[in-house]
């Protein structure tokens, strides 16, 4: 059966990336294997968009790292809702608001928001090792972090309203992009400056990608932390905030010691 099939001369370069190339033919026809696999890459995909946040899970893969957690919800009730109704997943509903109102503001420097998005998959492989590798940093520039903010049906602007309600200086936020047919579990950090309602894309940076078979968890918290250095020295993110950290030659370890606090 194998004879059958006509492998492409640009099998070798396979290795080098995940995207479907060099797929080979059997006639005018893709083998049945490069098909079947392509069936499973969209299953996948769609899986990780519809596949509900398990909020108790994460609370408590977050809460071994020593971490307060609280949840919220979007105006989005439910996902099919969520995904007609982009809008409502970027603000919160009701009882969320009131529950963020209620508590008593710590002059938080940063507050980090992990929402399920496009893929709640991307959560639940990627958070807590992430988190794990991205603390020592927040140690190191001594911020003042709100307690953990979990949310079911989000999108990225979600993070402007969760800021503004407990007054942050900044606002992380981690969420599951849309899903790839070879990534359904790609977590983007989204890093917002003085964040309230009505913040537009261009005034954030973007770190995509994280995951084992992407951007490893050290790198994209030594990344992360360049620009959360940067933009409270520079008090601004967004298109005037350009990534020019470099790769680490010695990666933070969590026994460093602190480094001076930074500007308020």
């Amino acid at each position: 059966m194998s004879e059958l099939i006509h492998l492409n001369p640009w099998q070798e370069l396979k290795r080098y990336t995940s995207a479907r190339i060099a797929l080979g033919r059997t006639g005018v026809s893709l083998p049945t294997d490069a098909l079947l696999q392509f069936g499973l890459a969209h299953a996948q995909a769609r899986d990780a968009v519809h596949q509900p946040l398990d909020v108790t899970q994460l609370q408590g893969a977050l809460q071994v790292l020593g971490q307060a957690v609280m949840t919220v919800h979007s105006a989005a009730s439910n996902r099919e809702e969520y995904l007609r109704r982009p809008d409502l997943g970027r603000r919160l509903d009701e009882p969320s608001r009131q529950k963020l109102q209620a508590l008593e503001l710590a002059d938080y420097d940063l507050v980090i928001v992990l929402g399920d998005g496009l893929s709640s998959t991307a959560l639940h492989q990627n958070a807590q090792p992430f988190m794990a590798s991205l603390l020592p940093h927040l140690r190191r520039l001594q911020l003042n972090v709100a307690p953990l903010v979990v949310a079911e049906q989000a999108r990225v602007a979600l993070g402007d309203e969760v800021g503004e309600l407990l007054t942050a200086r900044a606002v992380l936020v981690l969420i599951g992009e849309r899903p790839g047919l070879s990534s359904p579990d790609s977590l983007g950090l989204y890093l917002t400056w003085q964040p309230h309602v009505g913040r537009m894309d261009s005034e954030r940076n973007c770190i995509s990608n994280v995951r084992p078979a992407g951007l490893d968890f050290p790198q994209a918290a030594h990344k992360l932390a360049w620009l959360l250095e940067q933009a409270f020295i520079r008090r601004l993110t967004g298109v005037d905030l350009k990534d020019e950290s470099e790769q680490p030659q010695q990666l933070l370890e969590h026994d460093e010691e602190p480094q001076p606090a930074l500007p308020s």
